[in-house]
């Protein structure tokens, strides 16, 4: 009877620790979210999807680029340590997880004494035997708390809430890492495009310094005439080496993204052919917080540390705690497990801090202090948020009024190389204005080149401040 009603005990406390306690949803501050984000030149109304809601290969269609982000999230070393963080905290879980439960042990020995022959230890009785074994079997609890207060029970969701954090940071990695493979791609792409353009331009000046040479041969140009096609012809052929070191640079740069040696990279679409979206909604900024897994992951670490604070605070309560026994105890192995051998214990323990010389109270300053650093590291996080979705949406509007100006002014200087080339053939002019037309052509076709390259960034780091690329 005693035994059923320790078990009962037991069995009733246990239940009572783990439905102890009402559970609190906590609620972060809420953030001052604007109506509209800033240079956001048309409003989305409800339900339209934003641009950061479409997957990344919805996004970038050069399949070559698709190619390398698919490697870039299996291997990149950045993908793989915030895994491994995932695997620590969900392992952190399991560990406050398992202090809600009873740990059972089982344990057991066997005992054998020889009495001496010489009867120093008194005479054996008739027909007893010299060799006395003692053999023991228990099932113990061991130490287990009690979770009156839910100490144990705010620490393991504090546990829970870090590893929703560390989820959200990996999925944050996923879209640094997309944007940064991307972006890459694209300057590489249009380092490619600045060397096509040398190339272009040292064969155009290769082949007006052989007509140059021609006519000063015939007396019709001058030395200083030659001597200045050359001087072009050179810094174009000086520009060429340079342009081939920052590519392969550059293709080191994207092998190291993707957790690879350096090597070539395989090329795609140009980059004057990259199909980025025409037009890219932003959605409604409320949306925002809900999208950005960086904002998602100080929200979970803002309550890990609510939790945090809450656990520090019962640990002024005392702490109940529970040990005991349970199995058979006999001399003899047939009576170890019947009722004549059985034994039990059970032991709770109390303990309840009296001094411990501020400690309590500096753990709890301490959490509540984190906590204090937590909420200003989520309204910081979400107001950065919003601040770079703005620069991303100005920088993708200017670069393009920037872009359709460059363009017409490559327009323009191509057709005044044409014609200061044509003047000088007819003697009208001067060698010096067609060479400096021909230096301000070049020049320009790389500036564009360098804003195209703006443009499509622009793009991909909305695409990103939007809350875009970790999506799978």
């Amino acid at each position: 009877m005693r035994r059923r009603l320790s078990v009962s005990l037991i069995i009733i406390v246990l239940l009572g620790n783990l439905a102890v306690g009402q559970k609190k949803v906590y609620q972060p501050p809420a953030p001052q979210t604007p109506t509209v984000y800033r240079a956001d030149e048309a409003t989305s109304p409800p339900g339209t999807q934003s641009f950061g809601d479409l997957k990344w290969f919805e996004v970038f269609k050069d399949e070559r680029l698709q190619e390398l982000l698919r490697t870039a999230v299996a291997q990149n070393y950045d993908v793989r340590q915030s895994v491994a963080r995932i695997n620590a905290a969900r392992a952190q879980l399991g560990l406050a997880r398992a202090d809600q439960f009873p740990n059972f042990a089982a344990s057991g020995s066997l005992v054998t004494t020889r009495l001496p022959k010489d009867g120093s230890l008194g005479e054996l009785a008739p027909g007893s035997q010299r060799n006395i074994s003692f053999g023991q079997v228990l099932l113990n609890l061991l130490n287990f708390e009690i979770d009156i207060w839910g100490r144990v029970r705010k620490i393991k969701n504090a546990r829970k809430a870090d590893l929703k954090a560390a989820e959200e940071d990996r999925n944050t990695v996923l879209a640094i890492v997309v944007s940064t493979v991307a972006t890459a791609y694209l300057q590489l792409r249009e380092l490619d495009l600045e060397l096509d353009i040398s190339r272009r331009t040292l064969a155009t000046r290769e082949e007006s310094q052989r007509i140059i040479k021609l006519r000063a041969d015939k007396g019709v140009s001058t030395a200083l005439d030659l001597r200045q096609a050359e001087q072009l012809v050179y810094s174009a052929r000086a520009a060429i080496p340079d342009l081939e070191r920052r590519i392969e640079q550059q293709e080191n740069l994207i092998n190291l993204l993707l957790g690879q040696n350096p090597a070539p990279v395989q090329r795609g679409r140009e980059l004057v052919a990259q199909d980025l979206a025409p037009t890219v909604p932003p959605g409604l900024p409320s949306e925002l917080l809900q999208r950005r897994p960086d904002i998602r992951s100080a929200e979970q670490s803002l309550v890990a540390a609510n939790f945090s604070v809450e656990a520090a605070r019962a640990a002024y309560f005392p702490r109940i705690s529970l040990s005991g026994f349970l199995g058979g105890d006999s001399t003899a192995l047939s009576s170890l497990f019947t009722s004549a051998g059985s034994v039990w214990g059970l032991a709770p323990q109390f303990a309840q801090p009296i001094f411990t010389a501020g400690r309590l109270k500096s753990n709890v300053k301490l959490n509540k202090a984190q906590q204090e650093s937590a909420i200003i590291g989520y309204q910081s996080t979400v107001q950065g948020a919003f601040r770079e979705v703005s620069d991303a949406l100005i920088a993708y509007r200017k670069s393009g009024e920037v872009r359709a100006q460059q363009e017409l002014l490559v327009q323009a200087l191509q057709e005044r190389s044409r014609l200061a080339y044509l003047r000088y053939e007819g003697g009208v002019d001067s060698l010096l204005n067609a060479l400096d037309a021909d230096r301000d052509f070049f020049d320009a076709q790389l500036v564009l080149a360098q804003i195209k390259l703006d443009q499509l960034t622009a793009v991909v780091q909305l695409y990103r401040a939007l809350g875009g690329g970790w999506q799978t």
